[in-house]
């Protein structure tokens, strides 16, 4: 039996990985899609023209690197929505209006106006049929240490010279962010608990807990409906 008949794990089920920089949802997404024969939809870093330009001035690209981001995640959802599920999702497009745009409005490195513009464009956005919400957001989470030392072994030049605080910010934004969350179903799992890279099988009581939350989810949607 595959795993996501063991684990009563619909066909076209989307769930989405989230969490800040550095927890680990590529190699998430890449091991739930791996064991339930799922489509990827993967954050766009490595072609994103913006992104190295903010690392190094927040206040001239922030507002450029959350409509690009925007953009890219909008086209993702349209793929998924054509495709009828069956997808595992590096990070929702929740995050990017709820924690880095606000971050930087409160911050004053992106102006009232591109925010509002933004945040007009991301409500027009959610609220078309190619919208569709995951069955289950599953939140990473860990010490801030242990991340950090994450972003210092991912290597990526640009993150390891970013300051310390604005990592402290953003883990605090996130805290903020997921326990106020309430769009769809939520999956903690604290990073401690698992090591995909290094023992496969790890993941097996991650599935285990996704199709007991998928399933409940289901039940209660089907119970709004009558």
């Amino acid at each position: 039996m595959n795993p996501r008949e063991k684990y009563q794990i619909p066909h076209d089920s989307i769930i989405t990985i989230a969490g800040t920089v550095g927890v680990g949802k590529s190699t998430m997404t890449n091991a739930l899609a791996k064991a339930l024969n799922f489509k990827t939809s993967y954050e766009k870093v490595d072609t994103n023209p913006y992104l190295e330009k903010f690392y190094a001035d927040f206040e001239r690209w922030s507002f450029h690197l959350q409509i690009y981001f925007l953009a890219e995640r909008f086209k993702e959802q349209k793929k998924i929505f054509e495709y009828g599920g069956g997808f595992i999702q590096d990070r929702s497009i929740y995050e990017d209006t709820g924690i880095f745009a606000k971050m930087h409005y409160d911050k004053g490195t992106m102006s009232k106006t591109d925010y509002e513009t933004y945040t007009n464009l991301f409500e027009a956005m959610v609220m078309t049929p190619y919208f569709p919400h995951p069955d289950l957001l599953i939140y990473l989470e860990g010490s801030f240490d242990a991340i950090i030392a994450r972003i210092h072994e991912r290597g990526r030049e640009m993150e390891k010279n970013t300051p310390i605080s604005y990592w402290q910010e953003l883990y605090k934004r996130y805290q903020n962010w997921i326990n106020n969350f309430n769009a769809c179903p939520i999956l903690r799992i604290n990073i401690s608990d698992y090591d995909l890279m290094k023992e496969e099988t790890s993941i097996e009581p991650i599935l285990e807990r996704i199709g007991h939350f998928i399933q409940q989810s289901r039940r209660w949607k089907s119970r709004d409906r009558v």
